[in-house]
């Protein structure tokens, strides 16, 4: 072993990334050997789920703050192209929960999908370390094109599945369910703040391979960590049917045939990924047709829960606007960081870690918020959260802009301006996101949970993608970003949000009516079977585990 005094900043990184995986490491191995169904006033499983989420999201951000840079330094895309695929790619990667979700609805349950998802994921981050030697000339392109498709079709197997998991931990009326999906929502933004300062840093000033390459090691974490805590689950996400998963299918069994199709989804997102005015007619055609199905089971349910349904059409409504704007972090904000903005030696993609950081400072803040108001008959709706969160990250932008123009267009935009862009845009992630996967989660009748919160994930991949095509926009006519343009576009889309948010909160109070929370309280204590997410098995009513 070398000397600490002789370590470079690879020897620092990958210390670092050591010391983070063994203490989450020891932390998730302690709460599972307690003998205790609960820890902390949740149940462990929620720990088990964090620690996988966090590791997962660990390589995903860590990747994304490369991205955009690893497009347009490496491979050589200009400004508005690369803008657009990194637009693509994470369109891509919220579409694929729909398939995941009705995969695991349907057959494999939720367990063995997010185990899937977590084969591709390593598979796909271990791949996005072979760079070749760059430019779209370069034959291993085609390999980096590989590597976009494994983590896009395994992202579709986790991402829903494991966000549903989380709920099934929990009765339909706990209280404690919004407070559970912000502390999971703090293990996702411990891993996207880790990994975008680690892999980041490591990418930029080593080696792109070498940030790469610690993101996969870091989603192996995260499938160590589910293998062996699958166990605290008490039986949440089981397949609805094991039997079935044996019959046989085209000469193999159904769970095989299963996995074969997954492996084919990832060679025609190897395509996709590729053109994105296909991406762009998929988006349209998938959507109406996803909106035509949901629209179709909800007018075959009695009153109430198809109110409920029209009250999750119009909450996941809001997602393309909101993650249109705040998606501008991992593209032209950040080239805007890298070229415009007094930064001194930090690299831009650390910057990426921002928002994360806010999460982790700030959730616990709004956890106890919610409850807080709770308790007095206080806590905005679900859908007045959403107007709230539109106008913040709307107000973000303005902010920005003002920061930036007020120092003269010839000067380098101060850098305490990308710190309170983050912060505008984190308050109103916060009002949005955790809150969005517990209404979902929440609303959603029992046989169609996971497709709803792939749907959720659905209408977030064209809020990506519109992100893209803002993006985009960006570059101009010669596809290189200016300063002024980007500044004139972010001032109009800021706008366009503060406005959109001040319409959904007039509309909050009829949406809320819609949602029948009173009488879901009824039904789900009446053992409902059309309400909300399957219990876990091993798990009575309360959400505790039997003796």
């Amino acid at each position: 072993m070398k000397p600490v005094s002789t370590w470079n900043e690879g020897d620092w990184i990958a210390a670092i990334a050591v010391v983070i995986l063994g203490f989450f490491l020891v932390a998730g191995a302690t709460i599972a050997a307690s003998r205790k169904p609960e820890a902390l006033g949740h149940p462990k499983g929620l720990y088990m789920l964090f620690f996988a989420e966090m590791w997962e999201r660990f390589s995903y951000y860590g990747m994304r703050a490369l991205l955009i840079f690893y497009l347009t330094k490496h491979w050589l895309f200009a400004d508005d192209k690369s803008n657009l695929i990194y637009g693509a790619y994470t369109s891509l990667v919220y579409i694929t929960p729909v398939l995941g979700g009705y995969l695991a609805d349907r057959y494999l349950g939720q367990r063995k999908a997010v185990l899937f998802g977590g084969i591709l994921l390593a598979l796909g981050h271990a791949t996005m370390a072979v760079e070749g030697t760059g430019g779209q000339s370069d034959p291993t392109i085609n390999v980096f094109w590989l590597a976009l498709a494994l983590i896009i079709v395994g992202s579709g197997f986790l991402k829903a599945n494991i966000s549903v998991m989380v709920g099934q931990l929990y009765r339909l009326t706990d209280t404690r369910r919004d407070s559970a999906y912000t502390i999971f929502y703090m293990g996702i933004n411990l891993g996207a703040a880790a990994g975008s300062i680690l892999v980041g840093y490591l990418g930029e000033r080593i080696g792109w391979g070498y940030g790469f390459g610690l993101a996969g090691i870091g989603m192996l974490a995260g499938l160590v960590v589910f293998v062996l805590g699958k166990g605290v689950l008490n039986g949440a996400g089981e397949p609805p049917n094991p039997a079935a998963l044996k019959d046989r299918v085209a000469g193999v069994s159904r769970e095989a045939f299963l996995y074969v199709i997954g492996f084919a989804a990832v060679a025609v997102m190897w395509g996709l990924i590729q053109y994105q005015d296909v991406i762009q007619n998929l988006l349209i055609i998938s959507g109406l047709a996803l909106l035509g199905y949901v629209l179709y089971e909800a007018f075959k349910m009695p009153k109430e829960p198809r109110e409920r349904m029209f009250a999750i059409l119009f909450l996941i409504g809001l997602n393309p606007l909101f993650w249109g704007l705040f998606e501008q972090a991992g593209g032209s904000l950040n080239l805007y960081t890298d070229r415009f903005v007094d930064r001194g030696d930090v690299p831009a993609s650390v910057f990426q870690s921002i928002n994360s950081i806010y999460i982790i400072l700030l959730a616990p803040l709004f956890a106890g918020l919610w409850v807080t108001l709770g308790r007095r008959g206080l806590e905005p709706s679900a859908p007045a959260k959403f107007g709230l969160a539109l106008m913040q990250v709307g107000l973000a932008f303005l902010v920005f802009v003002w920061g930036a123009t007020s120092v003269g267009m010839a000067a380098m935009t101060p850098v305490i301006f990308v710190f309170l862009i983050y912060l505008f845009q984190t308050t109103g992630e916060l009002c949005l996101s955790p809150v969005g996967l517990s209404a979902m989660n929440r609303l959603a009748p029992r046989h169609l949970a996971s497709l709803i919160m792939g749907a959720w994930f659905y209408m977030t991949a064209v809020g990506n993608f519109v992100a893209g095509k803002i993006g985009e926009a960006t570059g101009g006519e010669g596809g290189e970003m200016s300063k002024e343009l980007t500044l004139a576009i972010y001032n109009k889309i800021g706008w366009v949000a503060v406005g959109a948010g001040v319409v959904v909160l007039l509309l909050s109070p009829i949406v809320k009516r819609w949602m029948h929370l009173d009488t879901l309280r009824d039904d789900r204590l009446a053992g409902d079977s059309e309400l909300g997410e399957p219990q876990a098995a091993g798990t009575n009513l309360a959400g505790e585990a039997k003796a």
